[in-house]
């Protein structure tokens, strides 16, 4: 009766209950740290688009234009292609275009980011254009980038959604060449069919 009940008890051991409860805590707590952690896991990465390629929208051969290109990646891509295959465009305005046409929404589109190249602006035919990029390194998911609208740059389609997924470049290359800033869930069809 005069045994000591204080949980400050210095003779006191854990029981198994205890052991195996916080063992399968941390593990339940590692599993949801793993599932809900990397929601980008099963987000297919870039692809390089080759020269030749013709832009899903408008068949257009990429390699040709110089401006942004693009890419979106669908779960089930033979219901939008009919082919197992990314859709790649010749301009970011072409990927807009597709993208809101389709009944499905692609996992994740990539445009050029470039922030991440270095990059040319060359005098085109109808004014100054920006240098064209395929490699995957140089495309960055568009849900991240700043677009640049209605600059002094064009692309392949004239007028062109020019991204960077730094804002500062994006500051640096509106106040050089003019234009209007827009997230990427700022973009509307309204404004892309406005532009082509």
């Amino acid at each position: 009766m005069d045994e000591p009940t204080s949980s400050f008890a210095t003779d006191r051991k854990p029981t198994r209950r205890t052991v195996l409860g916080a063992v399968g805590g941390g593990a339940l707590g590692s599993i949801a740290g793993c599932l809900g952690g990397d929601e980008t896991a099963d987000v297919p990465a870039p692809i390089s688009i080759a020269d030749d390629r013709g832009c899903d929208n408008c068949t257009m051969i990429i390699g040709n234009y110089p401006g942004p290109a693009g890419q979106a990646h669908y779960e089930d891509p033979t219901a939008v292609l009919e082919e197992d295959r990314p859709a790649q465009f010749c301009s970011s305005l072409c990927t807009y275009a597709f993208t809101f046409k389709q009944d499905v929404d692609p996992t994740v589109s990539y445009l050029t980011d470039y922030s991440t190249l270095e990059y040319d602006i060359e005098e085109g035919d109808d004014g100054p254009v920006i240098s064209r990029h395929l490699d995957a390194d140089g495309f960055g998911d568009r849900s991240g980038l700043t677009l640049i609208a209605g600059s002094d740059v064009g692309g392949a389609m004239g007028d062109s959604l020019v991204p960077f997924s730094d804002g500062d470049d994006a500051a640096a290359f509106q106040e050089e060449h003019g234009g209007d800033s827009y997230d990427h869930d700022e973009i509307t069809q309204e404004l892309v069919m406005s532009m082509m």
